[in-house]
């Protein structure tokens, strides 16, 4: 199944399969792409559960802050169509960014070229939250790259962190563990990750064993949140600073969502992060694109994948 040697990575898929009714699950495999700079930029390729091959993909999906390409696997198995998943640049299998700089602007820059490299055909690219904006950016800069966008339970308007002060809190802790075990352990206390089944998997997909046995996240983020927690006085500086760099991002996803030539539609879940005066507020801003609400929270990928997965293969039909 294109497994190899990293079958634990996917040890995950058939139990997901199941949970949405099916049990042809395609053949998953990791890419890479070094940057200029050294960097590289990871992806999971899903193929052709048929063949067992990997045709080139039509659908691209963007993950949010804190998540990885596997937030997208019980999707990607429900849409049944070749596609890749990345790792924006400081999460996942990708490498940090030294200037912390996770925004749609710079994020869609160090992303170029792994598209320009995996895919042969614009895409329909897929982005949730941080990935929304990332695509947006994206789209509005290389518009030879998307051929449809489709944006996840995000807007300009609001902070892609909006809402999240508890899963903040829940990275600001130590920044390595004795096992995962802990990890899920606590996810658990603060109340994420729904199911232990599922925190279990998503623990195991967000973290990595160092050479010392210690467990830490991959993800940037918690380790820039504890760095916050453990000095205060530069937290509050940090988040004084944040209000005026949330400004200047929001108004640069504006530009970018005006900018997009590509059809747009904009997903959002009922118990999401948009309120009903931001998806009113994008319509005015963008009256030509879609709007879809379905019954989930933020994380749509995860809590509604199938019905997810019908949306953007409507999308992908569309010739």
């Amino acid at each position: 199944m294109g497994h190899n040697s990293r079958m634990n990575e996917f040890q995950f898929l058939p139990d997901q399969a199941r949970d949405i009714g099916t049990d042809r699950i395609p053949p998953v495999r990791r890419l890479t792409h070094e940057l200029p700079d050294g960097r590289t930029v990871s992806a999971l390729q899903y193929g052709d559960a048929l063949s067992s091959d990997f045709p080139p993909p039509v659908v691209t999906f963007l993950h949010g802050a804190g998540l990885n390409a596997h937030t997208w696997d019980t999707t990607a198995i429900a849409l049944g169509l070749p596609a890749l998943a990345l790792d924006l640049p400081g999460h996942g299998d990708s490498s940090w960014r030294t200037d912390a700089a996770y925004a749609g602007r710079p994020l869609a820059e160090d992303i170029v070229g792994a598209l320009e490299k995996w895919c042969e055909t614009p895409q329909v690219l897929v982005g949730q939250s941080l990935g929304g904006l990332t695509a947006a950016a994206l789209a509005a800069s290389h518009p030879d790259l998307v051929r449809e966008l489709v944006v996840v339970d995000i807007s300009p308007g609001i902070d892609p962190n909006a809402g999240a002060s508890q899963i903040a809190a829940f990275f600001a802790g130590p920044t390595d563990w004795a096992s995962r075990e802990e990890l899920v352990e606590r996810a658990m206390q603060f109340g994420l990750g729904g199911t232990p089944e599922a925190a279990t998997r998503g623990v195991f997909l967000n973290s990595r064993v160092r050479p010392d046995g210690r467990v830490e996240w991959k993800h940037h983020f918690a380790h820039l949140a504890a760095a916050m927690a453990a000095d205060p006085v530069a937290a509050q500086a940090a988040l004084s600073g944040q209000d005026a760099l949330r400004s200047v991002l929001t108004a640069s996803g504006w530009d970018d969502l005006a900018a997009v030539r590509a059809p747009i539609t904009l997903v959002h879940g009922e118990r999401g992060f948009l309120t009903e005066q931001d998806v009113t507020d994008y319509r005015a801003y963008r009256p030509d694109a879609v709007t879809i609400a379905v019954s989930s929270g933020h994380n749509v990928q995860e809590e509604a994948p199938a019905e997810l997965a019908e949306i953007v293969a409507a999308v992908v039909s569309r010739a």
